[in-house]
């Protein structure tokens, strides 16, 4: 009975265990492996190991559209970064103001966007951005400005699929952001104000500095997740016959364009090494790993 008391814990995750085996572990893992194979639509049953040879030609192959493709996810992931964060804290500083009626109501809407799936959202806005029937052309031309071709130039497609972006992802920013506000003692805001300081000089020296710990955390998870982000811009624009790819579509068309889903597998890990370089430098700069330590 002792011995069964003491494994109860374990035989009771061994179904969790396995469901998080088999959806998360098993596909990465397999992913892995074809990437050393010649997998693709004409070798689906019977194809074989080949080494690095993907990674080679990957690698090889690797010219100037795929280096656009870079500078456009690095510009996509800086500047939704950027603003979701701005917009995040600016929110969470309302929110936390003593003077700001209904907080609750308030912070339910603003939520309300984290909770809707994200290709429902992307589908919602793409309508809103049409052309011809969309409603935010229609607002645009009553104010006089004109009708915008949103999803068919470049740079215009780029801009509203950052603004659904950060439609998306703000909520969880401003959460973050209002959570640690809230921990925040007001006897240091008290002390400040006794020694003269500016609401600029508190906001820098105190709110900044002790809401770090949960914002940084948060940072890097919205860089990592942004950095990769596929639905949004493949739903709205389909990547715009190339012009608008960041790495994720250009790895999906890579896999099923060419069908040669090997290749395919090769790019992925090749993008996952970098996404965890760029996390590693991301908190070697903002000190996130002082407390790993």
């Amino acid at each position: 009975m002792k011995i069964a008391k003491k494994h109860t814990p374990f035989i009771l995750t061994i179904p969790s265990l396995t469901i998080v085996l088999m959806v998360v572990v098993f596909p990465i893992a397999y992913c892995v492996y074809i990437s050393f194979t010649n997998m693709n639509m004409y070798h689906w049953n019977k194809f074989n190991v080949i080494g690095i040879d993907n990674y080679i030609r990957t690698l090889k192959g690797i010219d100037v559209e795929f280096y656009r493709v870079l500078l456009r996810t690095i510009i996509w992931t800086v500047s939704n970064l950027a603003l979701t964060v701005a917009i995040g804290l600016s929110l969470a500083l309302l929110l936390n103001m003593k003077e700001i009626k209904y907080k609750g109501i308030i912070r339910t809407i603003l939520i309300l966007p984290w909770a809707v799936p994200s290709y429902i959202t992307s589908l919602m806005w793409k309508g809103m951005f049409n052309h011809d029937f969309g409603i935010i052309n229609a607002a645009l031309e009553g104010i006089g400005i004109g009708r915008i071709e949103w999803l068919t130039s470049p740079t215009n497609a780029m801009i509203a699929c950052i603004i659904v972006n950060i439609w998306l992802s703000f909520p969880f920013m401003m959460v973050v952001c209002l959570g640690a506000l809230q921990s925040i003692d007001p006897t240091y805001y008290e002390a400040a104000e006794m020694d003269g300081a500016s609401g600029i000089q508190k906001f820098t020296t105190i709110t900044l500095r002790l809401i770090q710990p949960a914002l940084i955390p948060a940072i890097i998870l919205t860089t990592f997740v942004t950095f990769k982000q596929f639905d949004i811009i493949y739903l709205m624009t389909r990547g715009l016959a190339g012009k608008l790819d960041v790495v994720m579509t250009y790895g999906y068309n890579i896999a099923f364009d060419s069908k040669n889903y090997s290749l395919s597998s090769a790019f992925s890990v090749i993008v996952f090494f970098l996404l965890l370089g760029l996390t590693i430098v991301n908190m070697k700069v903002t000190k996130a790993d002082r407390g790993m330590n």
